[in-house]
């Protein structure tokens, strides 16, 4: 024996940190019970105070105590809490998890939310894509037509959206940093790229980079809110127009997507790739980080994953985006696939 776990429950080796956290939302009822205790204080109060018997959290949590055993049993199971002899604690696998509470918490919301879809419109995401959109209650989140006005009920139902995608970006921006080196690139150009948070990301990495985010009205205004305090808040900005028929800024080293095109029928995609590559200076990259088509052969969707899973026929292969480089003239055009929990890929060319 190796000493390592095997199963179906062993946590796979990942190459970023942050991915551990999917380790403990892998199915409905284990990952409910962790929403519960979350939310509840429980797990604040074992961190703060340490291992604590059933009778006492059901004492402190005014819980029925049948309910808090089913609680705690399915904690265990989940392998958030570890049983000392009728002691409950968190296990040192949660606790490096923990430090990612807001992705956590991010991907329980989120999943939460899609199963309620996955529940009522399974048969139209199956046979009428374009009708599960439609109804879904989370596709239904990212309102982009409410971008062009600025009434409270449009600013509080895009800031809605936006904090999803800038937690997701947070972590996310760390693979593409990781794989393509911006060091080389002083004026950056992020199409869509809503809060600021890419921007911000590549601004901490590298001291001369200065980027443009280019998007939406409210969510230019959202984002630049998003980022003011930040010491690299002046060497970002904040372009508002319409990417698919406003005039772009120009004369850039580097043009990135990051989880943008997917959003956007093929024709849409490829006429913003058109317009990328017009904004670029000769010899300079275009990039695509998006995730790509998700792996569901054989293998059961992880309750983290469901929100995703909802979006799967808008992720494309990374044929769709090269061919659409070579048709622009690209060269260098490189693909990388990365596991960030689902696919994703980067895509590069040189202008």
């Amino acid at each position: 024996m190796n000493g390592h776990e095997t199963g179906p429950d062993a946590p796979r080796e990942r190459e970023f940190d942050f991915l551990r956290v999917d380790e403990f939302l892998r199915s409905l009822l284990p990952s409910c019970a962790l929403g519960v205790a979350l939310q509840s204080g429980l797990i604040d109060f074992l961190v703060q105070n340490g291992p604590a018997a059933a009778e006492t959290l059901a004492d402190r949590f005014a819980a029925d105590a049948k309910g808090m055993r089913l609680l705690l049993d399915q904690l265990l199971a989940n392998r958030v809490l570890t049983d000392d002899h009728g002691r409950f604690a968190l296990s040192e696998d949660f606790l490096k998890a923990l430090s990612y509470r807001d992705l956590m918490e991010l991907k329980l919301e989120m999943s939460n939310l899609g199963v309620f879809d996955l529940l009522r419109f399974f048969p139209d995401l199956v046979f009428r894509p374009g009708e599960f959109a439609r109804k879904s209650d989370f596709c239904g989140l990212f309102a982009y037509d409410r971008c062009f006005e600025k009434s409270e009920e449009s600013v509080r139902l895009t800031r809605r959206w936006m904090r999803i995608t800038t937690v997701l970006t947070k972590y996310e921006a760390q693979a593409c940093l990781k794989y393509h080196d911006f060091g080389g690139y002083r004026r950056i150009l992020d199409v869509g790229g809503n809060s600021g948070e890419f921007a911000l990301r590549i601004c901490r990495s590298h001291p001369r980079a200065e980027v443009t985010v280019f998007d939406l009205p409210l969510v230019c205004e959202i984002g630049a809110a998003h980022v003011q305090r930040e010491p690299e808040a002046k060497r970002i900005s904040f372009v508002k127009g319409n990417a698919l028929g406003d005039p772009w800024p120009s004369d850039f080293d580097l043009v990135s997507f990051k989880s943008t095109l997917h959003d956007w029928p093929e024709e849409a995609a490829g006429r913003l790739m058109t317009s990328a590559a017009e904004a670029l200076r000769p010899g300079g990259t275009l990039l695509v980080f998006e995730r790509g088509p998700l792996e569901t052969s054989g293998t059961p969707v992880a309750y983290a994953h469901i929100p995703f899973f909802l979006f799967q026929h808008s992720f494309r292969s990374p044929r769709f985006y090269t061919q659409r480089m070579q048709a622009l003239g690209f060269r260098n055009i490189g693909v990388r696939i990365l596991d960030l929990g689902t696919p994703f890929l980067l895509v590069t060319g040189v202008r």
